[in-house]
C-alpha cells in the first residue's frame, strides 16, 4: 500500500497503487469582449449586458459617481463610455437616476468600457443589479481591460471611433469590425439631436429630488418657458420647474412662429449630442427670429453652441473632449471658480465670437469657451451642465440667474 502522510486530505487516504490522474492545469476563462480602434488596436476583454456588437466614438468619462445618469444621458448618442474610475455598478440601479424616458434608454449609446466586473450591489436604493440593466436596455459592456492605458491612448491620438462586441463563445470576425470602423462616418457632419428629440410637444412639472421624500412638484407658474429638445436630460427640467416655470418642451424641429404662438416668457436650448453645425442648418435659422423677438434665452451644451452659431460664431472637433464632473470653470461675470460637471466633444470658438457677444467662461483645463452673453439683452449660455447630474451643485445658481433675466426683461415688462 501506499504510504499516506497523516496530513493528507481524508478521501486521500483510501488511495491504492494504481497510477494517479494529475488534476487539469487551470485555464484562463475565454474573453468574450473585444474593443477594436479605428488606429488598429484590437483590446480583449470580457463581456457583460446585451450581446452583439455596435460602432460608436470612445470618450472617457472621469466622473466617480452618477454612472446611470451618464449611461441615460442623450448627450452620449452614439458613444462608447470608458468609465475611468474603476469601480462601476457598485451601487446598482434604480428608477429614479434615469436621465431620459426608460423607452429611450439604450437607444443612444453605443457601449461601455469598465476596469473591474461588476459586484452585487451595496446600496438602499438599488433594484436591479447593473448587468441586468444593461441586458435590459440592450448596452454593450465590456469589462477587464487596462482603462488607464485605453484613456492614456485617447488623451494623445484623440478620440477614436471603434467596434465594441460581446459574444458569449467568443467568437468574432475582427476583420469585419475594422472595416465597419473604418466606413463609419464618425460624429463630424452628423446630426443626431433628430435621433434622440421628442416626437411631439409635452408639458413638465416635476422638480428637484429631495431626500426623503424623492421628487418634488411645481407648486407656482410664474413664468412659461418654451424648452428645446436636443436630447434634454430631466434633471435640468426639474431645475428650471424649481424656478417656478411652467414648461413646454418641443422638438428640435420646432420653428420660430409656432414656439412665438406659445407666448413663452422664456427660451431654453437643451444640451444634446452631435455635429452642432449639421444640427444649425434647421435650428439656427429659427433661433436667429426668436433672438430678434427679444426672448429671454438660455442655452446648455448643445444649446450654447446652437445660440453660438445663431450670433455669428463657429463651432469645432475636439481633440479628446471634456466628459466628467470634475471641471474647473472659471465666471468672468462673478470672478468664481465653478467644478463643474461637462459632456462635449464640440466646443465653440471663442476667437470667433462677434462684436457685442461677450465670452463670460473659460475651461480653467484648456482655456476652450464655456460661456457667453448678448450685451444689452437677456441672453446667455454656458458649455457645462449646471443641473449636475450628476456633479457638483456649483453653478445651479444658472437657473436662478435666468428667471432674473426673465423676470426683468423689457419684453416681459411690457405684458404688465
Amino acid at each position: 500500500m501506499t504510504q499516506i502522510p497523516p496530513h493528507a486530505p481524508e478521501a486521500i487516504n483510501n488511495a491504492t497503487d494504481e497510477p494517479k490522474i494529475p488534476p487539469a492545469k487551470w485555464q484562463e476563462p475565454i474573453k468574450t469582449a473585444r474593443l477594436v480602434l479605428q488606429d488598429g488596436s484590437i483590446i480583449e476583454g470580457y463581456g457583460l449586458g446585451a450581446t452583439g456588437s455596435a460602432v460608436g466614438e470612445v470618450c472617457f468619462n472621469t466622473a466617480m459617481t452618477g454612472y446611470q445618469e451618464i449611461l441615460t444621458d442623450p448627450s452620449y448618442c452614439a458613444q462608447i463610455i470608458t468609465f475611468t474610475f474603476p469601480h462601476i455598478g457598485n451601487v446598482g440601479t434604480n428608477a429614479e437616476d434615469l436621465e431620459t424616458s426608460n423607452e429611450a434608454v439604450g437607444a443612444g449609446i453605443r457601449g461601455c468600457v469598465l476596469r473591474a466586473d461588476i459586484t452585487n450591489p451595496a446600496n438602499y436604493r438599488s433594484m436591479t443589479h447593473f448587468n441586468d440593466w444593461l441586458i435590459a436596455h440592450n448596452i454593450i459592456a465590456i469589462c477587464g481591460i487596462d482603462t488607464r492605458a485605453l484613456t492614456a491612448l485617447i488623451r494623445e491620438k484623440g478620440m477614436q471611433n471603434a467596434v465594441i462586441a460581446h459574444d458569449t463563445d467568443g467568437q468574432f470576425d475582427t476583420d469585419e469590425f475594422t472595416k465597419s470602423v473604418n466606413n463609419w462616418p464618425g460624429l463630424v457632419g452628423l446630426d443626431l439631436a433628430k435621433e434622440v428629440t421628442c416626437k411631439s410637444p409635452y408639458d413638465w412639472d416635476e422638480s428637484l429630488w429631495q431626500w426623503p421624500d424623492g421628487y418634488g412638484q411645481r407648486t407656482q407658474d410664474d413664468f412659461h418657458v418654451v424648452v428645446m429638445d436636443f436630447g434634454i436630460k430631466r434633471n435640468i427640467l426639474r431645475c428650471l420647474a424649481a424656478q417656478n416655470c411652467r414648461l413646454t418642451i418641443v422638438p428640435a424641429s420646432t420653428s420660430a412662429n409656432d414656439i412665438l404662438a406659445m407666448s413663452p416668457d422664456g427660451l431654453f436650448l437643451s444640451n444634446g449630442p452631435g455635429d452642432p453645425a449639421k444640427t444649425g442648418e434647421y435650428v439656427v435659422p429659427e433661433l436667429k427670429t426668436l433672438i430678434e423677438h427679444g426672448l429671454p434665452i438660455f442655452g446648455i451644451c448643445l444649446g450654447h453652441q446652437m445660440l453660438a452659431l445663431a450670433l455669428g460664431a463657429k463651432t469645432l472637433k475636439m481633440h479628446q473632449g471634456h466628459h466628467g464632473a470634475n471641471h474647473p470653470v472659471k465666471d468672468f461675470t462673478t470672478g468664481k471658480v465653478e467644478i463643474t460637471s461637462m459632456n462635449h466633444g464640440f466646443a465653440v470658438d471663442g476667437d470667433s465670437l462677434p462684436a457685442g457677444v461677450e465670452q463670460t467662461h473659460i475651461s480653467l483645463f484648456d482655456g476652450s469657451n464655456c460661456g457667453l452673453k448678448v450685451k444689452d439683452k437677456p441672453i446667455f449660455s454656458v458649455q457645462y451642465h449646471p443641473e449636475a447630474s450628476p456633479g457638483p451643485q456649483d453653478s445651479h445658481y444658472l437657473f436662478a440667474r435666468f428667471a432674473k433675466a426673465i423676470q426683468t426683461s423689457p419684453r416681459n415688462a411690457s405684458k404688465e
